[in-house]
């Protein structure tokens, strides 16, 4: 056992930590031999000086395997799952899982709370009435066997290194280490037993990395991390300068899910985002040979409603309404007060501040600003118009979905300002990087 001091020591004067030293680290963090601020001052010396590849595959496998590690005997199809750093009306899990689903993966999804201005795909889950994040872990197999997917929040025994090692950078601003966000989020998806991943790494405004330069650095230690902990991964850079789809808010994203499930609403740059995970998924698992093929199935999954079967099906295993896909609002509560976000002036829509769209949603109550917060589920924007949309003043940017008149109006005034406009058609970014 090495104390505390020394291995913090090493660090902070930029020495490698030899994998004793990251297992000492690693077991201090679930047994408490760390202290709260030993666990502090070791994050900010990675902070400041970074760790090697080899590092962060030595932490990523001890975090990994500082809990339960799922094992999936008796599977006859790959094991496979897709993680995104987060964004404002990121709703691409469901129809991506239900789709690799339908396609013949099984898909264990263990999903993250919304905390800061980015939502969280159990909080949308639980805006279903019935709904059951924190299914046993047995359970949780049955329904990824029987069904082919489920998308269920952290338990408790998941990596639990990371919970206490993530609500500590939390506090002491060290979120955006590139090393410490890798081995957080591969750590929990390592220790779901997978056979491929895909991340789903984004970009812009919205994103926890709002340039090119920081997302390709995650994007690569991510990739070179998990392949050397054994998991096959690629990442996809995609763009989150502007909200993704329609609508930001739980039970709205829910309801927006649905309607691509069926069919009846697509929208371009969302629908391309799942394409392009999903094929990823379908090629690194030899589920399609190539990029055609994937495509094909994509399209099938889809036509055929099967995708929408197997996400109903799912809905209702863990607890909802059996015919979720069909009637999305039985199941679910609607907000108060409706209301129409106007164009204060003519123009092109050019640019998006998106991050101030997720914190309005917080503000409206549709987040958490301490994770111990209660989240309402109602509220949000929906009918979202995109950028490169040419509008004039007074036509319906948005609607917003709120608890009472007061916080509606303010969300107004917020999403207007979030809003700037040109007279010249905008250049848009590319939607995959």
């Amino acid at each position: 056992m090495i104390l505390p001091q020394e291995i913090i020591r090493l660090k902070r004067d930029g020495k490698a930590l030899d994998n004793n030293a990251i297992e000492s680290f690693v077991s201090g963090l679930v047994d408490g031999s760390f202290s709260d601020s030993q666990v502090g001052a070791m994050a900010m010396a990675i902070f400041q000086q970074g760790m090697s590849v080899d590092e962060r595959v030595a932490l990523t496998k001890n975090m990994m395997h500082s809990g339960d590690v799922l094992t999936w005997q008796g599977f006859d199809g790959p094991i496979v799952d897709k993680h995104s750093t987060g964004g404002v009306g990121d709703k691409v899990s469901f129809m991506l899982a239900a789709i690799v689903a339908a396609c013949g993966g099984f898909v264990p999804m263990i999903s993250g709370r919304g905390l800061g201005h980015t939502g969280g795909t159990a909080d949308k889950l639980e805006s279903i009435a019935g709904f059951n994040v924190q299914p046993s872990i047995t359970e949780f197999k049955r329904i990824v066997k029987d069904v082919g997917v489920a998308i269920i929040s952290q338990t408790d025994n998941l990596a639990p290194a990371d919970k206490r090692l993530y609500s500590i950078r939390d506090v002491t601003a060290t979120v955006e280490s590139i090393p410490l966000i890798t081995a957080s989020i591969l750590s929990k998806k390592l220790a779901a037993g997978l056979d491929a991943l895909v991340m789903d790494v984004k970009v812009g405004n919205g994103a926890m990395m709002n340039n090119l330069t920081d997302a390709k650095a995650l994007a690569e230690s991510i990739v070179s991390v998990a392949n050397g902990a054994g998991v096959k991964t690629q990442a996809i850079i995609t763009d989150m300068n502007q909200v993704l789809g329609t609508s930001a808010g739980n039970a709205i994203e829910m309801y927006e899910t649905a309607k691509y499930l069926t069919g009846k609403q697509r929208e371009p740059r969302l629908h391309q985002v799942v394409k392009a995970l999903a094929s990823a998924m379908l090629i690194n698992t030899g589920l399609a040979a190539d990029a055609a093929q994937a495509d094909e199935k994509i399209e099938r999954a889809l036509t055929s409603g099967s995708a929408a079967e197997v996400f109903e099906r799912m809905i209702a295993e863990l607890g909802g309404p059996s015919n979720f896909v069909e009637k999305p609002w039985d199941s679910m509560e609607k907000a108060n007060v409706i209301v129409e976000v106007k164009a204060t002036q003519h123009g092109y829509l050019a640019q998006m501040d998106t991050r101030a769209i997720g914190m309005s949603v917080v503000g409206l109550g549709g987040g958490r600003t301490a994770p111990t917060q209660s989240v309402d589920h109602t509220v949000g924007f929906d009918r979202i118009l995109p950028l490169g949309v040419k509008v004039n003043r007074g036509e319906v940017l948005a609607r917003v979905h709120a608890k009472d008149e007061d916080s509606a109006k303010l969300a107004i005034a917020q999403f207007n300002q979030a809003i700037t406009y040109s007279d010249e058609r905008p250049e848009l970014s590319p939607i995959i990087y």
